[in-house]
């Protein structure tokens, strides 16, 4: 019996209620605008049916990948014989935390809602999380950072699953953030339920103003008019990916429908039609000709799924 219905089977028993999708193409749920189908897409809408979703989906070789917006995934275009489970569709709730001064998010919630969530309650130190387009659950995973600010900076504590062991509450000290890492990265079994931020009172006046100053930077410099997964490159030490990517001539170099952005050479963007191919191989002549000129080694940023 196959996985998938194996997994069927045990939904229709045990979770009678949860929304699952069939086929599901991933071109839909990714920032780049490319992928094939999911064997079968869950939508939680409880932390619960997370949980056991994870359980279960681990017993019977399902392969989970826990997803947000995807705005971090490059999905190859023959699909994926695995479940994808998307928390972004529900499990999105935000909300004032425990404590004063704290705000609760869960997994799927995007960064510019919880941003927004903190200005009206007159709660400063998100600001330079508002224009990041991922969802809590990554964010916290890869510490991700923009303008100054990173996700250790505000992290008080975050809920995170791990299949063998239950529900763990991390402080930041313990998620051992560091530049786009942290103790999840390297237990990509573990999927974070809920994080709570701590924040410091401000005006939301003055909170708005300087989200909206930090857009404009953001869509001054950044191809946000084009399908992309934003930077293509981690930082590489003592260096700056695009300003590398710019000096090798590479800017506007073209694979298929993918493309060194004309605005940004940090981006590789979908020109329109770029399949996994394209972007794969963009990606591949951008580290050779980078290393070959310059002797510096370019890490993807973008987590790269081929099955």
């Amino acid at each position: 019996m196959s996985w998938e219905t194996e997994f069927d089977n045990w939904t229709a028993e045990y979770l009678p209620d949860l929304r699952i999708l069939c086929n599901e193409p991933m071109s839909r749920h990714t920032s780049f605008r490319i992928g094939g189908p999911a064997k079968r897409m869950a939508l939680p809408e409880r932390r619960e049916q997370l949980v056991l979703l994870l359980d279960y989906a681990l017993a019977c070789g399902a392969r989970p990948l826990i997803i947000g917006n995807g705005t971090n995934l490059l999905v190859a275009d023959q699909g994926l014989d695995r479940l994808v489970i998307d928390t972004s569709s529900a499990l999105n709730r935000t909300g004032p935390g425990e404590q004063p001064s704290t705000v609760m998010a869960e997994a799927g919630a995007t960064l510019a809602r919880v941003a927004d969530f903190a200005c009206r309650q007159g709660l400063t130190g998100l600001e330079f999380a508002h224009g990041i387009p991922g969802t809590v659950g990554g964010a916290v995973c890869m510490n991700a950072g923009a303008y100054g600010g990173e996700m250790k900076q505000v992290i008080q504590e975050a809920a995170v699953f791990f299949p063998q062991e239950g529900v763990r509450f991390l402080t930041a000290e313990k998620m051992a953030f560091g530049y786009r890492h942290s103790l999840l990265t390297d237990q990509p079994e573990a999927v974070v339920l809920y994080a709570v931020f701590r924040l410091a009172p401000g005006e939301p006046e003055a909170i708005r103003e300087t989200m909206r100053q930090l857009m404009e930077r953001r869509r001054a410099s950044q191809p946000l008019e084009l399908p992309s997964a934003g930077s293509t490159f981690k930082r590489p030490e003592g260096h700056y990916a695009g300003t590398l990517i710019e000096q090798c001539g590479l800017k506007g170099l073209t694979v298929g429908g993918a493309q060194v952005s004309e605005k940004h050479a940090g981006f590789v963007v979908n020109r329109g039609g770029a399949t996994f191919a394209d972007v794969t191989e963009l990606i591949c002549q951008i580290q050779h000709c980078v290393l070959e000129r310059t002797g510096v080694h370019m890490e993807p940023e973008v987590k790269i799924i081929r099955s």
